[in-house]
């Protein structure tokens, strides 16, 4: 019998444009040559355009669906998105408390890329207070970073950045990849910070467009590099090369956003490369 893939559980929304959610966290982890066990948080209606309603699953929906597959299944990896409720946020740490030795990547989707709002200051609080004690690492974008510690104002300064990220490493997590794509800058810098400052600052060329799902693609690419063994600093690494990679082959299929190609290489070994 072949040995099974790495195989991660991913919580999160059902996004029916496939750009976000839990399509796009089943179509990364399949790219990355793992496999997706798929727990949905909340049913969304969205679009390339944005957010338009967000219906979380009650709790012990979440909870049972996480269970029964880990009563059956050996996980290597967790990967946690879009939340829906502070309910299901106690749920999910509930399960995680139950698997210390498992990584855990979370992405804190707080608003989605057109500023809609899908977390309020009860979500952010928990998630603080109970999933970043028990995260590997937490893959904010900058005013998620800021937003995370109480600091809704908007700053360029890479120390106040720091900063954010000093405070959200007490809050327990090991790891806190801080994303520039929200930055006004020319060129996208995003910067791995640990307990003892900067691990790691990676400069990506600033692509033109919007995307939806880019950090639900990041995330999930490092959740499927831990489950393979990288170590983080080289995963997280590999994961950026990645996801900027979907992003610049990236299509637009509707009249919003763009969507990262998360299966690009497949594409272009078939003659589709652009």
């Amino acid at each position: 019998m072949l040995q099974p893939p790495p195989i991660i559980l991913s919580f999160s929304a059902n996004d029916s444009s496939g750009g976000a959610g839990i399509q796009a966290d089943t179509l990364t982890l399949a790219s990355k040559g793992c496999h997706s066990l798929p727990v949905i948080t909340a049913i969304t209606v969205q679009n390339t355009v944005g957010v338009h309603d967000v219906m979380p699953l009650d709790s012990r929906w979440v909870l049972d669906q996480a269970r029964s597959v880990l009563e059956d299944i050996t996980v290597q990896a967790f990967k946690i998105g879009m939340l829906g409720s502070v309910e299901n946020i106690v749920a999910i740490a509930k399960i995680l408390s139950e698997y210390p030795d498992i990584p855990v990547v979370l992405d804190p989707i707080l608003s989605s890329g057109r500023g809609d709002e899908l977390a309020n200051e009860e979500m952010i609080a928990a998630i603080c207070k109970l999933l970043l004690p028990q995260t590997t690492v937490v893959t904010p974008n900058s005013v998620e970073a800021r937003r995370l510690v109480g600091n809704t104002g908007r700053s360029p300064d890479e120390q106040d950045l720091g900063r954010c990220s000093k405070k959200i490493l007490n809050m327990g997590c090991k790891y806190v990849l801080v994303t520039g794509t929200h930055e006004n800058t020319h060129q996208v810098t995003n910067i791995l910070y640990t307990d003892s400052g900067v691990l790691r600052s990676d400069i990506w060329h600033r692509l033109a467009g919007s995307y939806h799902g880019s950090g639900c693609t990041l995330a999930a690419a490092i959740a499927a590099n831990l489950a393979n063994g990288m170590p983080v600093s080289e995963g997280v690494y590999e994961a950026q090369e990645y996801t900027w990679q979907t992003l610049k082959n990236g299509f637009h299929p509707g009249m919003g956003q763009y969507l990262p190609d998360r299966l690009f290489w497949a594409r272009n070994k078939g003659g589709h490369s652009k």
